[in-house]
């Protein structure tokens, strides 16, 4: 992960760049036909640098870097598995596992939410069932 925290002038800027899928703080997606025309054009001789400029990117905000690891990352990506590695994105769904995606509705994390409350309360209600019941045998006993 990059070094690079982006603030929020800088964030707005990205966003409004149309090769850009979407931007958090710490980390840009980019839309797979950049990634594709990027390498096309890296093969074609072009450097990283200008490909990332020619593309509306300013480098001071993103960092040479960037583009740098980015075009290389991508390269490898394409050798391994073509034009369908880059269109194709397979992060984080190799094992099904992972963070929750974050543009998660705020409706859906309520009613997750919710959900989980009302599980836990009929939990903590089995659980006083139970105690009483065990009370109630320790009695008779």
């Amino acid at each position: 992960m990059s070094k690079i925290i982006f603030n929020i002038q800088q964030i707005n800027q990205l966003e409004e760049n149309p090769n850009v899928a979407s931007v958090s703080e710490r980390s840009i997606q980019y839309t797979a036909e950049f990634k594709v025309k990027a390498v096309r054009e890296n093969m074609d001789g072009k450097g990283p640098q200008q490909i990332f400029t020619e593309a509306g990117f300013d480098l001071t905000v993103i960092g040479k870097e960037k583009a740098k690891s980015s075009l290389k990352r991508w390269r490898r990506t394409y050798r391994t598995d073509g034009e369908d590695g880059l269109l194709n994105n397979k992060r984080g769904k190799t094992l099904g596992g992972g963070r929750p995606k974050k543009d998660e509705s705020m409706e859906r994390r309520l009613a997750k939410a919710e959900a989980r409350i009302k599980y836990l309360t009929a939990e903590n209600e089995l659980l006083k069932k139970l105690e009483k019941l065990e009370g109630q045998a320790k009695r008779t006993n």
